[in-house]
Parts: structure tokens; sequence; C-alpha cells
């Protein structure tokens, strides 16, 4: 099977640590992980990746501006995006989905949900 990667964009370091640590349950997958939105487009511009699990409140760009400028970017705008974020109101999701998310977690996090989402998007077994 090929190594899929998977970009997380998360400013939290132990969000990122629990979702990593989820991901890494999945066989054949390698996390890059990055601080903010800013940091998620360069990484993405230096790596191809498979998925992109971001929050939504970030410092410097957050998750919805980061959505919709790999939405808008030829080169990047099929990669599947979910939002993982504690901004639980529908209206959010909505914004969220609209833009182009594929899927939208609400924090607290459970690992299985995280694993499952991957599995679907990435089309494992």
């Amino acid at each position: 099977m090929a190594n899929r990667k998977i970009l997380i964009v998360e400013d939290s370091p132990t969000m990122r640590q629990l979702i990593a640590f989820a991901l890494r349950r999945l066989p054949g997958l390698t996390v890059i992980e990055a601080s903010d939105g800013v940091d998620g487009l360069k990484k993405l511009a230096a790596e191809q990746v498979d998925l992109i699990f971001t929050d939504i409140n970030m410092p410097i760009m957050d998750g919805l501006k980061l959505v919709s400028l790999v939405r808008n970017d030829p080169a990047h705008c099929q990669i599947p995006i979910v939002i993982i974020t504690t901004e639980g109101a529908a209206e959010d999701r909505d914004r969220a989905i609209a833009l182009g998310a594929n899927d939208y977690i609400t924090k607290p996090i459970q690992a299985g949900r995280i694993i499952a989402v991957a599995r679907e998007l990435l089309k494992l077994p």
C-alpha cells in the first residue's frame, strides 16, 4: 500500500499530538504537523498530502481561510479537508462545509471518529 500523508493544522501542541496519535494507528500513514494556516500552506507547498485536518480558531490564519485557499488552488483543490473545532453551532458547520470542508468534527475529539473519517476519506479498508 502506498504511504499516505496527512497534514494536521492545529495551534495547540496537545491537540496536534492527540490527533496524530490517533492517525498513527492506521498503517502506512505519515503525519505532518503545522501550527497555523500559514504554516499549513508552507507544508502543503513542500509536500503532497492526501488529507488535511484543521482547527478553525488559530492565530495568523484560521482554518476557514485555509479551507478557502486550498479549495481555490488547482494543485490542491481535490485534497479532502476535515475541520476539528470547539465551534459546535450549526451555522459554523454549515459555513465550513460551504467553503469546501468534507467533514466537521467537534471537540472533544474521539480517536475512533478521527480514524473512521480518515479511513473513509482516504478510501482505506
